[in-house]
């Protein structure tokens, strides 16, 4: 019986890459479905990611690009696309990004499954336990922020989680836990133009009479707010809008590119390049 995958690389960009992996595909007698590619000029390496069908074992494909991959320094992935990403939330009281991943999810929109939620507030349990997902109180003080780290990173384990997502999760994480779940933590943040930090974002924005508000979806590094970015999403607004009309588009903002991101990262669209990303969208 046939299953699909998904194989992403990565390695200096030379000819012969392309060829030498579709000929594998091809001698194995996988059927191709989707293949993507990007040389990067300026750093002189190769990305490519090929969805195929084949009536392997991944445990079989994946050692025989384990011994392709030396002759071309190539790093390597394969995914059986029947193995839904393993999702921990982490939320504190915004509930809006939550509550879209959820019903993402239950309709059908968004292929992942979400194990559990963990929250330094009690107040969105009632959501989560309405879809039947795990939730988990941890509170937080400064004191205690190691302790609740390790608890999240216990319920990683427990629910062998392959991405947390922080759906406005209004803690700094220290640079240990992001070293531990670096390429699998996505965040998701307000972006303005001029970009606003601190208390009341948007009511600084409509004081300064901004045009143009946006959300960014990115990976998680010890430097805030600053890791590699995988989606972006912007809304023009005028001097009609109040603090809280910006406040309710931007809610909506964080929730496209939040949901997208998950959604590539899930599909296995997403491969690091530095401090930026290569994205293969469909």
């Amino acid at each position: 019986m046939s299953a699909e995958y998904v194989l992403t690389l990565s390695c200096p960009d030379r000819p012969g890459v392309v060829a030498a992996v579709s000929g594998l595909l091809a001698r194995k007698g996988c059927n191709i479905i989707e293949s993507q590619q990007f040389g990067d000029p300026v750093e002189e390496r190769f990305f490519m990611r090929v969805q195929f069908s084949s009536g392997f074992a991944v445990d079989e494909l994946r050692a025989e690009f384990a011994s392709l991959a030396p002759e071309f320094a190539m790093e390597f992935q394969l995914f059986d696309l029947a193995v839904r990403t393993r999702v921990l939330v982490l939320v504190s009281r915004f509930d809006h990004c939550l509550n879209d991943l959820l019903y993402r999810v239950r309709s059908g929109l968004l292929p992942i499954e979400i194990v559990g939620v963990a929250s330094n507030h009690p107040d969105l349990r009632p959501l989560t336990q309405s879809y039947g997902v795990d939730y988990h109180h941890l509170p937080v003080t400064p004191e205690t922020k190691p302790r609740q780290e390790a608890e999240i990173l216990t319920l990683v384990d427990h629910y062998q989680a392959d991405l947390v997502v922080l759906a406005r999760y209004m803690q700094v994480l220290s640079e240990d836990m992001c070293a531990k779940l670096a390429g699998r933590m996505i965040n998701i943040h307000h972006s303005f133009l001029p970009s606003f930090k601190g208390a009341k974002p948007y009511h600084q924005a409509y004081s300064r009479g901004v045009k143009l508000i946006g959300a960014t979806a990115h990976y998680v590094t010890p430097v805030l707010d600053e890791g590699p970015i995988i989606e972006q999403e912007v809304a023009r607004v005028n001097h009609t809008h109040s603090p809280e009309d910006l406040a309710a588009i931007g809610r909506d903002l964080e929730c496209q590119a939040l949901g997208r991101a998950v959604r590539w990262h899930a599909e296995h669209r997403v491969l690091l390049d530095g401090h930026k990303t290569v994205i293969f969208p469909r």
